[in-house]
Formats: C-alpha cells, structure tokens, sequence
C-alpha cells in the first residue's frame, strides 16, 4: 500500500474535502494541500481537518506526487494548463468528474499519469461544509482508463479507492458517459423539470413522494447545467427514451385503457425489483 507524500486537491468541495478528509485520516498521504477560489472555503476544509494547507495559488500544488481535479468538468478543462505548470510529470493525476470522455481525452494529453474516476457517492448538498469521512464507504468507483493510461497509476488509483472504502469498477470513458446519461444525468433532469412544473400554490401541501422524487432538484444548477453541457448528446438520448414512455403512458391514460396502463407499470415494476 502506497503512502503518498504530498497530495494536492484542485476544488475542495463535497467530493474533494471528503476525499482529502480520509487521506489524513487513514494516512494515505503524510500531507494534503488545496487549491481553490475562496479563502472561506479553505479556511472551512482546514477546519474540517480536510488538508493540512490551502492557498488560492496553484503553486500550493508543487512537490505533489497526487493530485485530484474536484471541480466540474469544464472549470478543471479550463485551470488545467495553470495547473500543470505546478504538478511534476511524475505525479499521480485524477478527477472525480460526472462526466468522463471529454475530462479523459483532454486531461490525457496534458498530465501523463492522468486517471480518470468517477465515485458514485454523494448527495444533493454541495461545498466543503457537507464534506465528511466514510463518504465512499461501500460505494462504487468506476475508473476509466484509455490506451494511454499509464499501468502504475491506474493501480495506485485503484489500490487509493479501495483504501477509502469505494469498489473500483472498470469502464470505458464512452461507456460510462452512456450509462450515467440514464442513471443520474436523465433523474436529475427529470427532478428539476417536475418541481419546476408544479404550480408554486401546491408546494406546502406537496406529500412525501413528491418531496423524495424531487430531492435532487436541491442539487446545484452550476454543477448540473455543466454535467448536461458535457454529456449532452446521450442526455439527448436518454430524455427521448424516456418522453417516448410518457407519451405511452399518457396515450393509455387519455384512452381509459387500464390493461396497457398496468402492463407499463407491471414492466417498470418487475425491472425496479432488479436494483441491488
């Protein structure tokens, strides 16, 4: 097991100040840094005992043999050039990103140990004052390597997951991409057009299922429209998959026909008791 000397976080939010939490707390690295925009941020993931330092320079990041890109997709995209002029070629480079095969194909090319994750874990609520340890106990990590992905890294990435308690699962970037287009982008999607769809008189008396259903509608529109932006030929997709079964439905409901309304939902039924 690989204790890193120095490990950098690029966004000290949820998923960053979480990791950087469990790096001190396991020891997986004798000292953990962050970089980001807000001194009060920093000043919380300090706090939260999530790094030892943070600076809104990026030169916090110099001498790091980890760094791990917690911020969306196209800020990382954006800070990358920056960054890379502080991180040595030899240092160990992730992402925790939603999104992953513009972050793997971009990324790739400018950090030679890049190693693309994504940890299916979190919630609805954002920044560094939700951060906490234990938060990828169970949870799956999938990591997505390419071609050019180095072997070392993508073992030591591999053996830091499971460390921090996630199961690491293996998939390809356009995959991944597909995949998550029906699991998490298309749900949230859905949250946010369904709240937005109720009348605001009927909000006070609104009952727990729809306060569940819409749960992560409470997530954070600057992340999600990103996440969108990023994945949105397979959003697209997706979004038609699913008005394709509405209009199913509302046909069935507008003709009274009762057997093909219980059909869909018998076939919708029998397919959520698969879930693990």
């Amino acid at each position: 097991m690989r204790t890193f000397s120095k490990a950098g976080i690029a966004g000290a939010g949820l998923i960053g100040g979480s990791i950087g939490i469990d790096l001190k707390k396991k020891r997986i690295a004798r000292r953990v840094v962050a970089v980001g925009r807000h001194k009060g941020s920093l000043s919380i993931a300090k706090r939260k005992k999530a790094v030892d330092e943070g600076s809104r320079d990026p030169a916090v990041l110099e001498g790091c043999d980890l760094v791990i890109l917690a911020a969306p997709v196209e800020t990382i995209i954006k800070q990358a050039g920056l960054l890379k002029r502080h991180i040595p070629d030899d240092c160990i480079v992730m992402d925790v990103a939603s999104t992953k095969e513009t972050i793997v194909k971009k990324m790739s090319r400018i950090f030679p140990r890049f190693v693309g994750c994504h940890p299916l874990a979190g919630s609805e609520k954002r920044g560094i004052a939700n951060a906490r340890g234990g938060l990828f106990h169970k949870a799956d990590c999938i990591i997505t390597p390419v071609k050019a992905t180095d072997a070392g890294a993508l073992a030591a990435v591999k053996d830091l997951w499971v460390r921090l308690g996630a199961k690491p699962v293996i998939m390809d970037p356009s995959r991944h991409d597909r995949m998550l287009a029906y699991t998490s982008h298309l749900p949230h999607v859905m949250a946010f057009a369904l709240i937005d769809a109720l009348p605001a008189e009927y909000l006070a008396r609104s009952p727990r299922s729809f306060r569940d259903m819409t749960r992560i509608a409470g997530s954070s529109p600057e992340l999600w429209d990103d996440i969108c932006m990023t994945n949105r030929a397979n959003l697209g997709r997706s979004i038609g998959a699913f008005t394709g079964r509405m209009q199913a439905v509302r046909a069935a409901i507008r003709r009274g026909d009762k057997a093909a309304l219980r059909r869909i939902m018998k076939r919708a039924h029998a397919k959520r008791s698969n879930i693990l």
